[in-house]
């Protein structure tokens, strides 16, 4: 098949690589540096147990309008870097075309085909404009959840970090054939793909991690095990948690884990940055409205009191307005040393430009 990632990133790219060597006919979107290496020397892939793969059968672009039609088109960026793309997507669909977007967090199709009073009902947080829905037909659509972790070690080298999981589900929870191909797709790859009938669920038990954790390890500069440790934001993680279960019960959802549990797994990670806090200390753009901007949202939706994720929700956008409007990072750097001084230093970075 002919398949088309767009954001040949960590995620992306390791979708890539095991697509490409399983025999899939691969195309990446990609830029910059990043882009230049996959050109000149294809995109390889270091696994976690330190074996590697390299894909040299790729196609590699910046230019979407390049591409043409492909018979399934996977969304890697991050959520935030959806819209601007949004309006290019449409060179790639042909009359069949499934988009399998990846998105972390509550995606902007989350009420099509739900059911229910808030039938359609369009996510501000997440499409402000409705420009993600004006360019994707939500018929194309098939969700899927990216659970595994990885990182880009250096331009055209991705580094896997853990797991393989990706589960694929019709919005209706139909089993479809398309779902069956593209999950079989994916296992064909090396990738577990179970077919789910109740996608929303998963992306909600994915969701009541990230909503917690990703802001407060941003705010704290904390890993994971820090702050299910430390009394003060392990009971702040549980308020939060309370109050999305609290929203997504409302929905029609039901959790298959009990909040300790999903704590005591976060816990278990470690010294483990989130990937908002990677990107606060990288001075990239983060995840806010996703991961929690659009809880806050169906808080009011559903008429859910949300005090301690507004709390949150509002200092790490402040914290995302400062970075971008300076131009800086925001990364700890050890104390000076020598006359005595222990002046703190939370940022460093300097302003762009």
């Amino acid at each position: 098949m002919k398949v088309c990632i767009v954001g040949a990133g960590a995620i992306g790219g390791m979708l890539g690589v095991k697509l490409a060597l399983s025999g899939q006919d691969v195309t990446l979107i990609a830029r910059g540096e990043h882009l230049n290496a996959i050109t000149r020397q294809g995109l390889r892939l270091i696994m976690d147990d330190g074996t590697e793969q390299l894909a040299r059968n790729v196609e590699a672009t910046s230019d979407l309008q390049t591409v043409g039609p492909q018979d399934v088109v996977i969304l890697a960026v991050k959520a935030h870097q959806l819209e601007p793309v949004a309006p290019q997507l449409p060179h790639l669909f042909g009359p069949q075309t499934t988009v399998v977007p990846t998105q972390n967090g509550i995606p902007w199709w989350y009420f099509y085909k739900q059911g229910g009073p808030h039938e359609n009902y369009q996510i501000q947080a997440v499409d402000p404009g409705g420009v993600i829905a004006a360019h994707i037909e939500p018929d194309r659509i098939l969700a899927c959840i990216a659970y595994p972790a990885a990182e880009i070690s250096a331009p055209g080298v991705i580094r896997h970090i853990e797991g393989l999981r990706y589960p694929v589900g019709e919005l209706d929870g139909a089993e479809s054939d398309r779902a069956q191909t593209v999950s079989g797709m994916l296992i064909d790859a090396g990738f577990k793909s179970p077919i789910l009938s109740d996608v929303r669920a998963e992306i909600w038990l994915k969701l009541w991690g990230n909503l917690t954790f990703n802001p407060i390890s941003a705010l704290s500069h904390s890993t994971l095990v820090d702050i299910c440790q430390f009394p003060p934001t392990r009971h702040l993680a549980e308020m939060m948690m309370t109050e999305a279960q609290t929203i997504a019960n409302k929905l029609g959802v039901t959790f298959r884990v009990p909040l300790e549990k999903r704590i005591a797994g976060a816990e278990r990670v470690g010294k483990h940055k989130t990937s908002m806090l990677q990107d606060v200390e990288a001075g990239k753009a983060i995840e806010a409205d996703a991961l929690l901007g659009s809880v806050v949202e169906l808080g009011r939706l559903t008429e859910t009191p949300t005090p301690y994720m507004n709390a949150v929700y509002a200092c790490v956008k402040l914290l995302a307005k400062t970075m971008a409007e300076e131009g800086i990072a925001v990364q700890g750097r050890p104390l000076s040393s020598g006359s005595g001084s222990r002046k703190p230093a939370r940022t460093a970075g300097a302003k762009s430009g």
